[in-house]
Parts: structure tokens; C-alpha cells; sequence
């Protein structure tokens, strides 16, 4: 089983180094630290994403109240007199 390229034998001793560094005492505010650092990260990628998929949205509701525009026929124009014929009629 591989993790980033590198085997079991290569992971054991990356964490006994961390741990000679850091000691016993202090790994879990590490490992607290490091989650809490993960945990925003991805919440910061989603809110992107979603912000992303809102404009696309919203771009394309633009787009098809433009073409609804367009495709609605012009009113008629009509004159004062034309519209008081009407009426006498």
C-alpha cells in the first residue's frame, strides 16, 4: 500500500521522527491543529464551488430572459387618434 509514493516502512518512520520532535504531549494539539486546518481548507473549496455553480445559474437566467425578450413582439405603436377611434367604436 502506497500513500503519496511512499510505503508502510517510510510512513512508520516519518511519524517516529515527528513524534521525537514534537513528543508525546504535544501530538494530539498537532493532530487537532492540522484537522481543524484540513476541515476549513475543504470548506473553503466547497464555498468556491458553490459560488462558481451560482453565477452559472444566474448567467443563465440572463440568458434566457434576453432571448425571451427578443422574442416577444414588439407592442404596436399606436397614436392618440387611432386609440380614441377605437374607443368610438
Amino acid at each position: 500500500m502506497k500513500i503519496l509514493g511512499m510505503g508502510v516502512p517510510e510512513l512508520l518512520i516519518i511519524l517516529a521522527v515527528i513524534l521525537l520532535i514534537f513528543g508525546p504531549k504535544n501530538l494530539p494539539k498537532l493532530g487537532s491543529a492540522l484537522g481543524k486546518t484540513v476541515k476549513n481548507l475543504r470548506e473553503g473549496i466547497g464555498d468556491n464551488k458553490k459560488d462558481a455553480e451560482e453565477e452559472v445559474v444566474e448567467e443563465v437566467a440572463e440568458e434566457v430572459v434576453e432571448e425571451e425578450v427578443e422574442e416577444q413582439p414588439a407592442p404596436k405603436k399606436t397614436t392618440r387618434k387611432a386609440t380614441v377611434r377605437k374607443k368610438a367604436e
